[in-house]
């Protein structure tokens, strides 16, 4: 599921027998609980939205599933490598590294 760029991972508990969703991908806790599909999306926007309005109160900002940053650690030797690759290519490491992950997800 996805609402303003948040995932969910959804779980089905059959002895309740209620869906249980958890927004991915960012350390604030929010969860939601569904019997149907439709009560399920509702639930997940409602806390989505719940958690924006609790930011905003608190003169937080939100926290952001993927901001488009992340460190990658690696190897020396593949660090040289992919430089040197870049390099030949006439490409930063990061439009290398972009152009890589691009051709393999």
């Amino acid at each position: 599921m996805e609402y303003q760029g948040y995932l969910a991972d959804v779980k089905y508990d059959d002895e309740a027998q209620a869906f249980h969703g958890e927004v991915l991908n960012i350390r604030d806790v929010v969860t939601f609980v569904g019997r149907s599909v439709d009560e399920l999306q509702k639930a997940f926007h409602e806390s989505v939205d719940d958690y924006l309005e609790y930011c905003r109160e608190r003169g937080e900002e939100p926290e952001k599933p993927f901001s488009g940053k992340f460190v990658v650690r690696a190897p020396p030797e593949l660090h040289r490598a992919a430089s040197t690759a870049a390099a030949r290519d006439g490409k930063s490491l990061n439009a290398w590294v972009v152009e890589q992950l691009s051709g393999s997800v």
